[in-house]
């Protein structure tokens, strides 16, 4: 059955819709030897070449999707390479036998948090998209008191450069002195966009952690830069979410990795569950 061909792409894992997109308006990608157009139907008998690859799409469209989470730090960059040689979220992913990691959503160099990655380019586009409105939630630390008027303006909605954006939630989760902690949720994901709704109340952010995105919440056991594959349970659950059905045969192989942990020695194995303690409780 032929599908657009940055649909197939992503879902064979060979990146998001959005990156194919842009690969196939650089004419990066052919197909039967004739430079690929944007929305042109494919399926995975077409001979593809990506930069020179040709594409086996039958066997990455049968193997089993995973979904990583990884617990950026601060100072780390969301792209895979970096030309001055900055540490990016993706040097400490574990290697993959085929496909490749996609990132979803991203944060900004000086905030720390959840951040997910799949194989499943499908799942990453949903996950994304405004349309599907995943919420994702923040810890925030603010510098000196904030008042119930500023609090409504930032629920109500206020006008930034690129539009109007609100929070749906925001709660108080405590602090004392001149720092305060607030959890606040977003539907969408533009650049800085935490940072800048609270700033347009003269209000200054000192940190920033993402601690939830979608269902998956970020647990105290996950250290900042590590990673920990997501379960079966909470897999389906996610795939929910997005309108998507997982395999009912899917299993996570025993050789695959599962917890990457500071001390080697130890072969505990943290399991991710979203009713778990969060990672951040105000402190």
């Amino acid at each position: 059955m032929s599908e657009r061909i940055q649909k197939l792409l992503s879902r064979a894992g060979y990146g998001s819709r959005r990156e194919i997109e842009r690969w196939v308006e650089a004419g990066e990608i052919t197909v039967n030897g004739k430079t690929a157009s944007t929305g042109q139907a494919v399926d995975e008998t077409d001979k593809i070449i990506l930069r020179g690859q040709v594409l086996h799409l039958a066997n990455k469209l049968k193997a089993k999707p995973q979904v990583l989470l990884y617990h950026k730090k601060a100072g780390e960059i969301c792209t895979r390479k970096d030309p001055d040689g900055r540490p990016t979220v993706f040097d400490k992913l574990p290697k993959l036998s085929s496909g490749r990691w996609i990132q979803v959503g991203r944060l900004d160099i000086n905030t720390d948090g959840l951040i997910l990655f799949t194989t499943d380019g499908e799942l990453a586009n949903r996950l994304m998209h405004p349309s599907y409105e995943i919420e994702r939630e923040y810890a925030v630390r603010i510098l000196g008191e904030v008042s119930d008027d500023a609090l409504n303006k930032l629920r109500d909605g206020v006008m930034l450069e690129d539009g109007e954006a609100k929070f749906s939630r925001i709660k108080f989760a405590g602090g004392e002195g001149a720092n305060k902690w607030y959890h606040v949720v977003l539907h969408e994901g533009r650049n800085r966009e935490v940072r800048r709704l609270w700033e347009t109340q003269d209000v200054t952010v000192s940190r920033l952690i993402r601690i939830r995105y979608a269902n998956i919440t970020l647990e105290r056991s996950l250290h900042s830069g590590q990673y920990q594959t997501l379960a079966i349970r909470g897999l389906r659950d996610l795939y929910k979410q997005v309108g998507l059905t997982l395999e009912e045969d899917y299993y996570l192989p025993e050789k695959d990795f599962h917890h990457q942990s500071k001390n080697k020695k130890s072969k505990k194995q943290s399991k991710p569950h979203t009713k778990n303690k969060s990672y951040y409780r105000g402190r």
